[in-house]
């Protein structure tokens, strides 16, 4: 018999989303099937990285060739899981170091998830593609400094301020009066050295699953978000009863249909790989959709959106876990 292949779950990172991470790779870790794979997790932090065993042991990483050493043993992995959400798991850093080494990995390359992290840049190729309206927008680099009065004629109020490489929402303010935009600028800063002032679209917000399985593109059933909070902040998305997440969107077959139709098109116009959600706004005047983002991270907790989209699929988590390492790295 063949030996199992030794994949590794690697969680943490640098930015405020670690412990959305830690409880994402606890629902990968549970659904991968051990009878398939050596299973073992590796957290990332600023200060170490290192391999955390069943018994709470932590082992130092040896970042030359991302090995261990485990009772005298140097064990080195045949594909990455991926579970970090921001830097510098979600921002291309890893992938490319893990290109380098010729480590497979389970998301996009590291020049998709560079580009899909900057929501500036990633307006600017979608809106290229012609598949999908893109909202009006501002960027700012903090060193070159801003004027108010040269932002509002570029972008109509209400607006959305974002640190324009962040997730989770943290950082993200909405704005409705002038007076309001500087502070939301600073606070977008204290995130990011680059700001993303987006025009707001009014409308439902709906959240949309890609994956392949088998070599077949595949959109999982939709969610609509509905935030009890001004939008779907840090709270919203993380606090039980702030937000109602309604999967399968109830939503008309046509906007199904073009959600599906747009999604995939923006998956593989990115050239994508492993899963990925992106966010729309339905406006309902127009009775179109909006692009808003690309979640080339999604978080993978219990009740987080793609494990909800999963089961309304009508898979299970194990099934949909291990389908996407087969995917990807292969095995």
């Amino acid at each position: 018999m063949p030996s199992k292949k030794k994949l590794v779950l690697i969680a943490g990172g640098y930015s405020g989303e670690y412990i959305i991470s830690m409880r994402s790779v606890k629902t990968v870790m549970d659904n991968l099937d051990s009878d398939l794979y050596d299973l073992y997790q590796i957290i990332i932090t600023k200060e170490k990285w290192f391999a955390l065993l069943q018994d709470g042991t932590e082992i130092p990483v040896d970042k030359n060739d991302f090995s261990i050493i485990v009772n005298d043993n140097k064990i080195h992995f045949d594909g990455v899981f991926i579970v970090i959400h921001g830097a510098p798991g979600e921002d291309g850093k890893l992938q490319g170091y893990f290109e380098m080494l010729d480590i497979p990995y389970t998301t996009c390359n590291d020049i998709v998830s560079a580009l899909t992290f900057n929501k500036s840049f990633c307006n600017q190729v979608v809106r290229n593609m012609s598949v999908v309206k893109v909202a009006k927008s501002v960027r700012l680099i903090k060193e070159d400094g801003y004027d108010l009065v040269n932002i509002l004629e570029q972008v109509k109020l209400p607006v959305f301020v974002k640190p324009n490489e962040s997730g989770s929402s943290l950082g993200v303010s909405k704005v409705s009066k002038a007076d309001m935009l500087q502070e939301a600028i600073e606070k977008a800063f204290a995130e990011d050295n680059e700001v993303l002032i987006e025009e707001f679209i009014k409308g439902r917000e709906l959240t949309i699953g890609v994956f392949e399985k088998d070599g077949v593109l595949i959109a999982l059933p939709s969610t609509e978000i509905i935030s009890k909070n001004e939008f779907f902040d840090f709270e919203a998305k993380y606090t039980t009863g702030v937000t109602d997440e309604i999967t399968p969107a109830q939503i008309p077959a046509n906007i199904k249909e073009s959600l599906e139709h747009k999604a995939k098109k923006i998956y593989k116009g990115l050239n994508c790989r492993g899963v990925v959600r992106i966010d729309f706004i339905w406006q309902l005047e127009e009775d179109d959709l909006y692009f808003l983002e690309v979640n080339t991270m999604p978080g993978q907790s219990a009740n987080s959106l793609i494990p909800q989209q999963v089961r309304a699929y009508g898979m299970s988590l194990k099934e949909f876990y291990t389908g996407i390492v087969k995917e990807t790295l292969g095995f």
